[in-house]
């Protein structure tokens, strides 16, 4: 029998290991930057073309390479990081493996301009597909010039699965923040197409960060610090009015490195409990200093996840930190014992007994909890609240005659023909409707009594109204009185100019002002009480996750976004008026029975099961 078993040649190899390091040209940008970082460059600059798939050009003016040690650069485990397996234990720099540039150049056509510092001449070496094409003297300053073309030029397969080039900028721009973040003291500039998109100089962590992430998010921060034998912890968190369902930003780094951990996650978010409701997000920047023994970072080839040997230990220092800042800063409710200009509050005195409390006139008849016109009857019925008809005797007719008239209550009320309700099945409904504990609007109805979830109700009405606006049919715009601004980072201002048509459509006016910032001069008619600048920031969010490779799916997300921020929310009043308004435009739309996310909206219990629970 013959041996079957052979080695791969070198370039497999290379293309086999490229499969886990190089993924996207996020990837290269990443690794090309780690090692600039390695080099102990202090200017380290970015340019991609067509985000990454044309070129990938890292400049910087770090050590250097010698002729020798720019060939040797791109063998495979050929590093200066460490020696010994042992090493791997005590690691201060962000490259290890000696994978990156032998990975590159397997898929790639790269070229490497570098002179290192003592030298008079550099070296400018070509590879394609791990081939070395060309190697000859060059002058250059001190430094290494990296140009990365034609990623995946020879793994057609890899090329095609690239998505589009805003979800592939979108990439290196967040692997490039995240080595940003980490060396304020380093200045960073990064290019797409020939436009610069970051220009940032040397500095402070929060200035690194306000400088990334935009102005308005200085005002929204707290800095977290401890020292302890175990870890160090530095950085800043969100105070919970920053927070937000979607695209809150949230990173942790651990010696420099970036790591996700969902574990620490929870370590933070618990120190928020009862301080933001269900499903938001506070933004925070995390910085861990643990001993390198005491953490492995070589489990995963693009080294985001990282285990500790004191996890447990750590989290709850991270807990205690976090919980420490909210307080430290005022973030936590507390009670306010200023009572210069307040009302007087009963105190016991030994010698006078307990002072007097402020009297307050109550009246018995009134119910909090009553609609609005038996409200407007309590104020006729009390007095000096109803006092106001007598400034209008005489003026304009009597009273009845100035009364608007009431809108006649429709007797027939048809189903068209929604999924699980048959059409013309409710036949008949109650002039008058009941709302139950703020959540359901109840009415009777010929076959029984009809139950309707007011909030998924109004989420399908608007969603509705939405969709048509987005398909051309019309968009009511209302102008805000004062432009409210909103900032967004520059991965974000990529997503929005992607969907730009689409909030027009939906009747969102924006204004750039430059920097990421944008002034709101107009929004669609009916969001009142909606926090435009967050359902715009959640929006983009939305469809930064969709990848936006199809125009419908955005329209409906957006749509989606819109209708649950400004439907009516569980627990607020509705009159009798509201209430039958919204039953009639539920039954006006495609799909009465469930709401877009797919919920039930409507039920209806039958008037033979209501008898039978008397039986």
């Amino acid at each position: 029998m013959s041996d079957i078993i052979q080695l791969l040649p070198d370039s497999v190899a290379n293309q086999i290991a490229a499969g886990e390091v190089i993924q996207r040209p996020a990837s290269v940008v990443k690794e090309l930057v780690e090692n600039s970082v390695d080099a102990g460059a202090k200017t380290i600059n970015v340019l991609v073309t067509d985000a990454g798939r044309t070129s990938i050009q890292v400049i910087d003016d770090g050590k250097g390479m010698s002729e020798t040690d720019a060939r040797m650069s791109f063998e495979r485990h050929a590093t200066s990081k460490i020696r010994k397996a042992d090493d791997l234990f005590a690691l201060h720099t962000m490259g290890f493996r000696g994978e990156a540039l032998a990975s590159i150049a397997a898929v790639a056509q790269v070229e490497l301009r570098t002179r290192a510092e003592g030298d008079e001449i550099g070296t400018h070496l070509s590879i394609a597909g791990s081939k070395v094409t060309g190697q000859e003297p060059v002058s250059c300053p001190v430094g290494s010039n990296f140009s990365v073309e034609n990623i995946f030029y020879n793994v057609p397969a890899r090329r095609k699965f690239l998505k589009s080039n805003t979800t592939e900028l979108n990439n290196i721009i967040t692997a490039f923040e995240r080595i940003a973040l980490v060396y304020p003291q380093i200045c960073f500039t990064f290019h797409s197409n020939g436009v610069e998109t970051f220009n940032l100089r040397s500095g402070s962590l929060r200035q690194r960060i306000v400088d990334v992430f935009g102005k308005k998010l200085n005002q929204d921060l707290l800095p977290v610090g401890v020292e302890t034998t175990i870890c160090n912890i530095t950085g800043f968190i969100g105070k919970p009015e920053a927070a937000r369902k979607k695209g809150a930003h949230q990173y942790f780094f651990v010696n420099g490195r970036y790591m996700k951990h969902p574990y620490f996650h929870k370590a933070v978010m618990s120190a928020y409990e009862r301080l933001l409701p269900a499903g938001e997000q506070v933004p925070y920047f995390i910085y861990f200093e643990v001993k390198p023994e005491d953490i492995d970072v070589n489990i995963h080839p693009t080294k985001t996840e990282i285990k500790f040997e004191n996890e447990q230990t750590v989290w709850q220092i991270l807990t205690a930190a976090v919980k420490d800042s909210l307080g430290r800063f005022n973030d936590v409710p507390s009670i306010d014992f200023d009572t210069e200009g307040k009302p007087d509050i009963p105190v016991y005195d030994p010698s006078h007994g307990f002072s007097s409390a402020p009297k307050i006139s109550l009246n018995p008849e009134y119910n909090p909890f009553k609609g609005a016109s038996q409200r407007a009857d309590y104020g006729r019925k009390s007095g000096g609240a109803g006092a106001w008809e007598r400034l209008y005797e005489g003026v304009g007719g009597s009273q009845d005659a100035m009364a608007a008239p009431e809108a006649e209550e429709p007797d027939i009320f048809r189903a068209d023909g929604g999924d699980g309700m048959e059409a013309g099945a409710i036949e008949e409904k109650s002039p008058v409707h009941y709302q139950y504990k703020g959540k359901y609007i109840m009415t009777a109805v010929k076959s029984g009594l009809m139950i309707i979830d007011q909030h998924r109700a109004h989420t399908r009405i608007l969603y509705e109204k939405y969709l048509a606006r987005m398909g051309g049919k019309g968009a009511g715009i209302q102008q805000t009185l004062f432009p409210e601004m909103v900032q967004f980072s520059q991965a974000e201002a990529g997503v929005l100019q992607d969907i730009w048509k689409e909030l027009e459509l939906l009747g969102f006016e924006l204004t750039p002002m430059g920097g990421g910032a944008y002034s709101i001069n107009g929004v669609p008619a009916g969001l009142d009480g909606v926090d435009f600048a967050k359902l715009l920031k959640e929006m983009v969010a939305d469809a930064a996750e969709t990848g936006m490779s199809v125009a419908d799916n955005i329209n409906k997300k957006l749509a989606l976004k819109m209708a649950r921020s400004a439907a009516v929310p569980y627990g607020q009043v509705l009159d009798n008026a509201e209430m039958d308004n919204m039953v009639n435009e539920l039954f006006a739309c495609s799909n009465v029975n469930y709401s877009p996310d797919g919920l039930p909206t409507v039920c209806v219990l039958k008037q033979r099961d209501i008898e039978h629970l008397f039986c």
